[in-house]
């Protein structure tokens, strides 16, 4: 019951209305294009003889990867868009072992609705659907996941093992009730997808430009099947091997803060730093939405008087992440056939990830004043009608720090299965499938820090563009010493040591049963039913080291004293920007060899002596049972057909953290409706409802409080924790479709959605009374509804017939537009709800698009592609700050290039680029011209490669 039953229904009166212009499309392409059998169309002209196609392709039908050829992939994701009851978009492969794009995540990019964010490492690792990012995955139907969490790292599942994804965006009961984003389900190969024994073998040479390394991407897949007596036996094997080293590089101009100007109160200096408290009365609010006023001779409070303030970073700082990313894979696929009435698979699915990144920082205050001269305010430069501070010059004495962090993660997931199927007689069809997964992800983190006091630093946090600048002055009282070369070990001595590990580990057995039941009565074609138990355990695990600095036993605490600890990096952010180039820092991958020679210089515990503390253990355990029925009528000349479902989910939750434990229950039932309706051959309509659900995630229901008394003299302490009497967060989901398949491989699509969302997590501050104390309490609640509706347009048209070269030109383009708010209950300092705040949701851009130009001759094959999306919010910054909470990243753009040359029958030939435009990539904290945040370049990719068939 994890997708939709994988056989073809018995055939209604559906078949006489549905399209023609997309299955005709396969007999107008290229016979290279052409390998495998295609189910016979249905006629457009009634008197035709041809055997009309079932309404819904078969899976062996969708999940064939022979069509070869990009436009090929293209006019077999239509059919799968066509023939599907719900709305769905897909992507298939080209061949075998070429999917579209480096990884899924940036394939997934360019599908209608669909958006990816948070580039970094090399490669894409967000997506969501229609600007959300609860997505459920599967894999051929099975929830997969990564360790701990809910949901699958995307980007480790390696493109080369993929034949096709399926982008649910609206439904049925039989799909899994999570993911109130949608559903994309994951197709591997399996033997009997192949006629006859097959070996492909592929490999590319990717460069990133950044980092100047090459790195190997290969892949193998062999496959076969043979006659077993009276059936048939297939086995597959792929494997898949990747490896990426990257560079990151990103300036930031610190969080705000306000500072009085050159008339403070009594007991300030000018230009001082105002703390939140002044003689035990509040002066401002950190964490409020829109932050402090901007405009100026804005004022606050001290002593019953008004005061002006002007508003500043806190600090500049600079980050070179570099790394080694390796991934392997591998896919095993099992089938027998022992009758024309059963069939068994066995699959067994390992997805790997190993990474070593180390990040070289370079960070300075920029908030002290004591050291500015006799005239300050001439030593700072405003926004024109604002109070918000641009540049600073001759800031004295700066604390500064360099850091080098070293971070490994590990993860291994592995995903076995064993299932049936069978033919009950001329109606009755059933299915069954047990499913064990287990992930465990393990991470450390080393790092030591550097510092300096330094004479003086200049900043100016927006020199143009949004991107700051910055760099030291010399003291002239040592002018044999060059303060702005930061890459001298002389100038620095060794600071603190941070010593930290993290697990997390996840496991779940699956049991589910399916049916499908040709009835035949009137109206009610078919009905569809099926059971689903899935017992899930998490748990997650760390060690922190305390932060202590330097030992004695290090001499001097000088980096000249340890030359195995220099680290210097260079060529810093490609000359766009006018900071420092290259800087030293401990150098984290030789300290974590030598890491218990370190610890013990430290006074810390050696490896010997080191434990992981659980901080949680969640058995979850669900039960779903659902029913569905498919019906087809006459209305008017043509049919209206469609499905109406009913799941039923029930949810039982045991928690255990430290010593505490915790229980939870929920159930709902979730009906669904999906109408169809084509006016012509080639026009449909689709109307959609459903209800779906997102379940909170392990690590939010720790019950855990940490407490933090008052230490600034405010009045309160501070304490966190989750909320183990989290709900699910509810969606009640409207979509309503209009198709036109208006010529062979061509279409126009367009959808309106709506979402309305109660319940959705979001941090709750209140007052709370603790062992006869007071604490403002921020925990994860159920206190924010949300709504959210969109268009999204599609379009797939290669024109025929044209002259000469230009025949085999196409184009693929979406657009997508939304409109989403979310209520956040607003609470001052004393944890009372103040105000409510209707803000956007996170991740949801107003507008979205993409447009890919393809040319396809009989060997030769490019696509050039671009994909834009809107500014959105992404994130809260920490409420410490006077900065609007809002942290937003701007406009996204990228272009990317293609080309595809068949040598020979059997030997392809590729050039790949990424990133051609060289974008950089920027945040900002709600207004964009005032409050720039940091500023990222990543690197353009270039890639050869080939692929062999045997």
């Amino acid at each position: 019951m994890n997708r939709p039953t994988r056989w073809t229904p018995t055939r209604s009166l559906r078949q006489a209305a549905l399209p023609a212009a997309l299955a005709m499309a396969l007999s107008a392409l290229p016979a290279a294009a052409q390998e495998s059998a295609q189910p016979c169309p249905t006629p457009a002209d009634p008197d035709a003889t041809c055997e009309p196609a079932d309404a819904t392709p078969a899976a062996t039908d969708l999940d064939r990867v022979e069509v070869r050829g990009l436009r090929a992939s293209m006019i077999d994701a239509l059919q799968i868009k066509q023939g599907s009851m719900q709305i769905v978009d897909a992507i298939v492969a080209e061949d075998i072992g070429k999917f579209p794009d480096n990884n899924l995540v940036e394939a997934l990019q360019r599908v209608t609705g669909v958006q990816t964010t948070d580039r970094g490492a090399g490669e894409v690792t967000t997506v969501s659907i229609r600007g959300l990012n609860d997505v459920t995955t599967t894999i051929n139907g099975r929830n997969i996941f990564t360790a701990s969490g809910r949901s699958v790292a995307l980007a480790d599942i390696p493109a080369s093992l993929l034949a096709s994804t399926e982008i649910y965006k609206t439904r049925s009961a039989n799909l899994i009730e999570t993911g109130i984003a949608g559903q994309i389900d994951i197709h591997t190969h399996r033997p009997f997808d192949f006629d006859e024994a097959t070996v492909v073998v592929a490999a590319r040479a990717i460069h990133q430009e950044q980092n100047g390394e090459t790195d190997p991407n290969l892949s193998a897949l062999v496959s076969n099947s043979w006659d077993v007596g009276g059936g048939r036996f297939g086995a597959l094997a792929n494997v898949s091997y990747a490896v990426t080293n990257y560079r990151d590089q990103s300036v930031t101009a610190g969080a705000m803060v306000p500072f009085f100007t050159d008339a403070p109160p009594e007991g300030f200096v000018p230009y001082e730093r105002i703390p939140t408290v002044i003689d035990g009365v509040e002066v401002w609010q950190p964490g409020l939405e829109a932050g402090l006023p901007f405009a100026p001779g804005s004022t606050l409070p001290v002593r019953g008087q008004q005061y002006e303030y002007v508003l500043s970073r806190d600090a500049i700082f600079a980050s070179d992440f570099t790394g080694r990313r390796e991934r392997p894979a591998a896919n095993v696929s099992l089938q027998w056939a022992p009758n024309d009435t059963s069939e068994y698979v066995f699959e067994a699915f390992y997805n790997g990830y190993r990474n070593e990144s180390f990040n070289s920082l370079l960070f300075s205050f920029v908030d002290w004043w004591g050291a500015l001269g006799a005239n300050p305010a001439q030593n700072i430069g405003l926004y024109d009608g604002t109070n918000i501070v641009r540049t600073r010059q001759g800031i004295g004495a700066p604390y500064n720090f360099t850091s080098g962090d070293l971070t490994t993660g590990k993860t291994d997931s592995y995903l076995y299965a064993f299932g049936g199927k069978w033919e009950i007689g001329d109606r009755l069809k059933l299915q069954s499938e047990v499913t064990y997964q287990d992930s465990e992800f393990e991470t450390d983190f080393f790092a030591m820090r550097t510092d300096r006091v330094t004479n003086a630093v200049w900043v100016d946090f927006n020199r143009g563009g949004g991107v700051p600048a910055f760099g030291f002055e010399d003291n002239p009282a040592t002018p044999d010493v060059d303060e702005s070369r930061t890459d001298d070990p002389a100038q620095w001595n060794v600071a603190q040591l941070y010593d930290n590990a993290n697990y997390a580990r996840g496991d779940a057995t699956t049991f589910t049963f399916d049916g499908d039941y040709a009835a035949g009565w009137g109206p009610l074609d078919r009905i569809t039913f099926g059971a689903r138990y899935d017992n899930r355990t998490s748990s997650e695990g760390m060690r922190v080291g305390p932060d202590n600095a330097c030992d004695r036993a290090l001499p001097d605490c000088s980096l000249t004293a340890n030359p195995g600890l220099v680290s210097i990096n260079t060529g810093f952010f490609d000359g766009r920007a006018d900071v420092p180039t290259s800087w030293v820092v401990p150098d984290g991958r030789y300290i974590r060899d030598n890491a218990d020679f370190y610890r013990a210089l430290y006074g810390r515990p050696t490896s010997d002596q080191l434990s992981m503390t659980e901080n949680f253990n969640v058995d979850e355990t669900s039960t779903a049972l659902y029913l569905q029925g498919d019906f087809a009528f006459e209305l008017g000349e043509q049919v209206l057909d469609g499905q109406l479902g009913v799941r039923y989910v029930d949810v039982d939750t045991d928690m255990v953290f430290g010593e505490g434990s915790d229980s939870a229950n929920a159930s709902k039932l979730l009906p669904s409706v999906m109408l169809r309706y084509s006016f012509t051959p080639n026009l449909m309509a689709r109307l959609a409802y459903g209800e779906t659900l997102r379940r909170p995630a392990f690590n939010q229901l720790n019950p855990n409080i940490i407490y933090v008394e008052d230490v600034t003299n405010i009045g309160y302490g501070t304490a966190t924790g989750g909320n183990p009497g989290l709900e699910p967060t509810e969606s009640t989901n409207y979509d309503l479709g209009l198709e036109w398949y208006f010529s062979p491989g061509s279409a126009v699509y367009a959808t309106l959605f709506r979402r309305e969302i109660e319940g959705m997590v979001t941090d709750f501050r209140r007052r709370v009374t603790f062992e006869g104390y007071d604490y403002i309490l921020t925990q994860p609640d159920n206190a924010s509804d949300g709504e959210l509706e969109g268009l999204e347009l599609g379009v797939v048209y290669f024109p025929e017939s044209l002259p000469g070269l230009l025949d085999g030109f196409g184009v693929q383009a979406s657009y997508t537009a939304l409109d989403s708010s979310q209520d956040i209950p607003v609470t001052n300092s004393a944890g009372e709800v103040v105000d409510i705040q209707t803000t956007p949701m996170f991740g949801i851009s107003d507008s979205s698009y993409s447009v890919v130009l393809a040319y396809e001759r009989s060997r030769f094959s490019a696509r050039l592609s671009y994909v834009w999306r809107d500014d959105f919010l992404h994130h809260y910054e920490a409420a410490l700050f006077a900065n609007p909470l809002g942290v937003y990243f701007n406009a996204e753009q990228s272009m990317d290039f293609q080309i595809s040359y068949n040598a020979s029958d059997n030997l392809t030939l590729t050039l790949d680029a990424t990133n051609l435009t060289d974008e950089l990539y920027q945040s900002y904290y709600e207004y964009p011209d005032t409050h720039n945040f940091g500023t990222a370049l990543y690197s353009r990719t270039f890639a050869v490669g080939l692929r062999y068939r045997f």
